[in-house]
């Protein structure tokens, strides 16, 4: 491997540690941040900085926000008897893409992995629970990943929410068993919206 100076190698090594970003990936953002202007990067720096401080959870859905509700919460004009579950923020995204959806979401954080020691107390299953015995929910839509976690933690959440009351379907997916709902395109993510189903 090229032995780079020191300041410019942990620059690497500290992109090398983004997802997905192999030591050549890195090494061509080390470099652009280089070719950058002072400003520039001090612009860049001031960004990630500022977002690690001021991005937080909603305190209803968990959902990516710099106030303590995020705008989908704070949107009157949404169904909030109607709760969306996704794993997280990036799919929440996703189903947002879709533009027919007018219901509001619950973020868990995560997926039940008994292989990566991840347990229903790791997530935000509480919130959830608490959320139905005080609003005027009427249905769940578990929209997890299609994968081993995600049909788990449909499973496990049906069994604990449906004794409640409260219809629970779970969406009939266009998308390959194994694959993230975040890449998934917009008719896709519509089609498995309309098609849901409900979890006996």
């Amino acid at each position: 491997m090229t032995e780079y100076i020191l300041p410019l190698q942990k620059l690497i090594e500290e992109f090398s540690r983004l997802p997905g970003v192999g030591q050549k990936t890195a090494a061509r953002y080390a470099f652009a941040v280089l070719d950058m202007s002072e400003e520039e990067a001090e612009n860049f720096a001031c960004a990630i900085v500022n977002a690690k401080k001021n991005v937080k959870e909603c305190e209803i859905c968990g959902n990516l926000t710099d106030q303590a509700r995020c705008v989908i919460c704070s949107d009157e004009k949404r169904n909030p008897e109607v709760v969306c579950v996704v794993e997280d923020a990036k799919t929440l995204m996703a189903m947002e893409k879709v533009k027919e959806y007018n219901g509001t979401y619950h973020v868990l954080g995560g997926a039940i992995s008994p292989m990566n020691g991840i347990t229903p107390a790791d997530l935000r299953i509480k919130e959830l629970i608490t959320r139905i015995g005080t609003q005027d929910i009427k249905e769940i839509i578990i929209a997890t990943n299609p994968n081993i976690d995600g049909e788990t933690t449909a499973m496990y959440l049906s069994r604990l929410i449906a004794p409640l009351g409260v219809r629970v379907t779970r969406l009939a997916y266009g998308v390959p068993v194994g694959a993230d709902l975040e890449y998934a395109d917009e008719v896709t993510l519509l089609r498995a919206l309309d098609g849901r189903r409900d979890i006996h």
